[in-house]
């Protein structure tokens, strides 16, 4: 049985409820009603009533008991320092191709935590296996309507997918599935195509079996991501995995796209998606059209995401890029394989008369990849990239890059080591109007 412990708060939200009464960060929430919660999801379930009674714990060790009355669903206003009360639930499989075993030894405890957590994934859109459910959390997940969740499925053959997670209880993804669709409940999947492994006839059959279940009102599969397998130097030398090459990455967008005119047909939807790496490694000119992309169900798996940000920087431009700004300087530091995708978006910024933005499109030395993304880029590879570099004004620095919330890269390394070794500012930005925010207007600093 796992403990549950309290709901530490980290945050209070100004005008508040909770500010009302006077909660602060380092309280904790031991019950609500009578019922302590196990995670986010009980704390929002409980709190939809309109009369509350909380056991709170302050940051001095007293515990107090409160009455709150309010509107039904109207939020307190609380912030937590993690979404799991008790605990999270860790993957017992041995994929090959999982990035936590893909990393040197040594760095923060957190980046070797293997997440398979129905929770994180219904709240976050994190991917699970479903191998690591016990009765009592399918049951929750029944009760509760905890839907969609995002399931890394791989392959529906038994023993492909046995094969890929090294678990005997992964060959039951199929009916587990049938499970979602006759309690109504959705997924979204997740295919890592492992060249020599799932690629090829697996794939075929993978597809054709999740397509099976997009039907009726509420499609038990409602979208499937197919996406490279991303390998780096520290990855066990006896995995079996083949690296994708360009070739490679041309016969799965052939493959996949042989499929998705007849989903659009039968099914009313694309259904199937490449992600956008796919496309960068073959090499391709051009990435699908924002049309092809219907509402983006895959975004957070990088289905789509270069093309939205394309279009979004397109619409932003045309409101916030101004004729001409004070003299200024940047460098844009991206992975290269956005580096073609994004020369567009240089142009227009530099069409802006005293800015001037290089971008800098890196690969990966800590990982060892000759093509990386934005978001795997460390500490390392900026200072051993850059030293020495015209850096301008500062470096736009990508959030994706840094831990959520706090400024350290992947590898350990802070935003500050690097800003004291390159002596320049680094100005971190997220989405695309802080991009061009910070592009036209100088910093405080300045």
């Amino acid at each position: 049985m796992t403990t549950i412990h309290p709901a530490r708060i980290t945050k209070v939200l100004p005008d508040s409820i909770a500010a009302e009464i006077g909660f602060e960060p380092g309280d904790a929430i031991i019950s609500i009603n009578g019922t302590s919660p196990r995670d986010l999801i009980d704390y929002r379930f409980l709190c939809a009533d309109e009369v509350l009674e909380l056991q709170v714990l302050d940051a001095a060790g007293k515990t107090h008991s409160i009455e709150i009355e309010k509107d039904y669903d109207e939020d307190l206003g609380l912030e937590f320092e993690t979404a799991l009360f008790d605990g999270l639930i860790q993957c017992n499989n041995r994929c090959p191709f999982c990035f936590i075993d893909q990393q040197p030894p040594g760095k923060r405890s957190s980046l070797y935590l293997k997440d398979d957590d129905y929770r994180l994934s219904f709240l976050y859109g994190s991917y699970l296996t479903l191998t690591n459910l016990s009765q009592r959390e399918w049951q929750r997940i029944e009760q509760m309507r905890l839907s969609p969740l995002y399931v890394s499925v791989h392959a529906t053959e038994p023993d492909v997918r046995i094969r890929l997670l090294k678990n005997p209880r992964a060959g039951k993804i199929l009916e587990q599935i049938k499970w979602f669709q006759e309690k109504r409940l959705q997924i979204h999947a997740q295919v890592v195509v492992c060249p020599s492994i799932n690629d090829g006839k697996h794939l075929e059959q993978t597809l054709k079996d999740l397509a099976s279940f997009h039907t009726g009102d509420v499609p038990a599969v409602a979208s499937v991501a197919v996406v490279p397998v991303g390998l780096t130097r520290f990855r066990p030398q006896e995995d079996e995995l083949i690296p994708v090459t360009p070739e490679k990455a041309k016969e799965v967008i052939a493959q996949v796209r042989s499929h998705t005119q007849s989903f659009r047909e039968q099914l009313g939807s694309t259904f199937a998606w490449l992600a956008d790496e796919w496309f960068l490694i073959a090499g391709e000119e051009e990435l699908p059209r924002e049309s092809e992309y219907e509402d983006y169900p895959q975004i957070d798996n990088g289905v789509g995401s270069i093309r939205l940000f394309i279009e979004q920087f397109t619409e932003a431009a045309d409101n916030l890029l101004p004729q001409k700004v004070k003299k200024r300087k940047l460098t844009w530091v991206v992975g290269n394989a956005v580096e073609k995708a994004f020369q567009p978006i240089v142009k227009r910024l530099n069409s802006v008369e005293g800015l001037e933005v290089n971008l800098c499109a890196l690969n990966s030395d800590y990982w060892g990849q000759s093509i990386t993304v934005t978001g795997l880029l460390t500490g390392h590879d900026l200072l051993l990239k850059l030293q020495k570099q015209d850096l301008g004004d500062g470096i736009l620095l990508p959030k994706v890059m840094l831990k959520y919330g706090e400024s350290l890269f992947l590898d350990d390394v802070s935003v500050q080591e690097v800003t004291e070794k390159l002596n320049t500012k680094i100005f971190p930005v997220a989405g695309v109007d802080e991009l061009i925010e910070t592009c036209i207007k100088p910093s405080t600093n300045d």
